[in-house]
């Protein structure tokens, strides 16, 4: 697919100089230099500035609340103007904490008292679109490495508190000497076509109108293709004839790369499994195009930025080849 990597989070072509994250040395010169620019994370939630957050909220390294972070700041790659780093500072505790904090989506946005005005705390998946190439790749970098941090933070395999190494791409077990390294979800998401239509579906507890292609994780010793056949046929009955990639996106939510893939139903009698998917049904070409421009009365757009508002815009364009 030529349009692969113009997916959000998609490649910027950020060097990310993984040569450097062993060298001590070079990263505390990188963490001193005044052109270095670093982004506070707080809770899963990036810091971004102006009122329509178009931009990550990068600060200076010497920024006073950087103080609150607790472990060794993440080395994200060298930038045209300096380095970048992200740092957690998920200890800072704001006056008031939202019902809505660590929901599906999590409309609310906090403020630092150290800050400017404009700089806030927000959802990434409600300002991603917003964002250069650049700054999406660095902030779904960050926000899914420091993910990984939070929830990793003692060794697999004897259970002792583990430090942070390779400049935050790596987590050291001092107690039996292991090393552990970030993980990364594979996922298949997919494009299902039978004729002129597109098999969508919905997962319990989804907001009311909200459709999407289906999608599942890779299971070990198997192969993309496989999932794709087995996902389709385990949530909706389908059987699945010729598969094809089209693309990939990181997904920080919490982290997971998304291979998009494209498939061809040989039937199209659905049979839900309850258990893995509330609904699925067949759209039309023509319905699709409702949907986008937001007159369908039953399904509402897929999110912009997710990689499958990415193939179903494209499917609707014909441009996946």
């Amino acid at each position: 697919m030529k349009l692969a990597e113009t997916v959000t989070f998609g490649g910027s072509g950020l060097d990310r100089a993984a040569e450097l994250r062993g060298d001590a040395e070079r990263i505390a010169a990188l963490l001193s230099d005044p052109a270095t620019r670093a982004l506070p994370v707080w809770r899963g939630k990036p810091l971004f500035e102006g009122a329509e957050h178009t931009a990550a909220g990068w600060l200076a390294v010497s920024n006073p609340v950087f103080g609150l972070a607790d472990e060794a700041p993440i080395f994200l790659g060298l930038g045209e103007s300096g380095a970048h780093f992200a740092y957690d500072i998920s200890g800072w505790e704001p006056q008031e904490l939202p019902d809505t904090l660590g929901a599906f989506f999590d409309p609310s946005e906090q403020r630092h008292p150290d800050l400017p005005e404009d700089y806030r705390f927000a959802e990434l998946r409600g300002v991603m679109i917003r964002l250069t190439p650049r700054d999406a790749e660095l902030v779904a970098t960050a926000k899914a490495i420091l993910g990984w941090h939070e929830s990793h933070g003692h060794c697999a395999r004897c259970g002792a508190a583990t430090v942070v190494g390779q400049a935050g791409w790596q987590r050291d077990c001092p107690a039996c000497g292991g090393h552990h390294f970030p993980r990364t979800d594979p996922v298949v998401i997919m494009l299902i076509t039978h004729g002129n239509r597109v098999l969508m579906g919905r997962s319990p507890g989804w907001p009311e109108g909200m459709y999407s292609l289906l999608a599942g994780f890779v299971e070990p010793g198997e192969t993309i293709e496989a999932a794709v056949r087995r996902e389709v046929f385990e949530e909706a009955g389908i059987t699945v004839g010729e598969v094809g990639y089209l693309a990939s996106q990181p997904w920080p939510f919490p982290s997971s790369l998304m291979i998009g893939c494209s498939g061809r139903a040989t039937d199209d009698r659905i049979t839900i499994d309850p258990k893995e998917i509330e609904e699925a049904i067949w759209v039309s070409r023509e319905e699709m195009m409702g949907v986008f421009a937001g007159t369908h009365d039953r399904i509402k757009p897929a999110r912009k930025g997710a990689i499958a508002h990415f193939l179903l815009r494209n499917w609707l364009a014909d441009k996946l080849d």
